[in-house]
């Protein structure tokens, strides 16, 4: 496989998307802000930012209040350097309710293959436990758990 950057094929533009999805399950801030720019634009449901620094405190920040995160990416549509992604993860706050946010993303790259604008439009949905359908252990989807379309979202 060619390097994950523009311009984009299918198979790379794919892999990118499971790239992010790895990074955002590690919830690691510091490993996830390294696939943007340095400048990166950011807007994240009413919020709006930009840079590394201020990823990095609005994942730590994300990762406190939204706890047992887990995601799940999938492509949507590709172009040379632009990839539309739909999403879905399911968390539980500090009172033990639980949710499944769903989302699309739309992000643009640089010749470098690093994100310099992440745009991000998220619902929530309160669940019962007994409604989740991501069920592995924290950190990486396993390979064999069913993506977004084989579970019905």
């Amino acid at each position: 496989m060619s390097a994950l950057v523009p311009p984009f094929t299918f198979e790379t533009a794919t892999a990118k998307v499971r790239f992010a999805e790895d990074a955002w399950n590690s919830q690691d801030a510091h490993r996830v802000c390294l696939a943007y720019t340095e400048d990166s634009l950011w807007r994240n449901r009413t919020e709006f930012f930009s840079g590394r620094e201020a990823i990095i405190a609005f994942l730590q920040r994300k990762w406190t209040q939204e706890l047992d995160y887990r995601l799940i990416k999938e492509l949507w549509i590709y172009t040379e350097h632009r990839l539309a992604v739909r999403f879905a993860y399911e968390w539980r706050d500090m009172t033990g309710q639980w949710f499944r946010s769903y989302g699309n993303e739309n992000w643009d790259f640089d010749e470098a293959g690093l994100m310099r604008r992440r745009f991000a439009s998220i619902n929530d949905l309160p669940i019962a436990a007994s409604e989740r359908k991501f069920d592995w252990r924290l950190g990486r989807r396993p390979d064999e758990h069913p993506g977004l379309s084989d579970l019905g979202l």
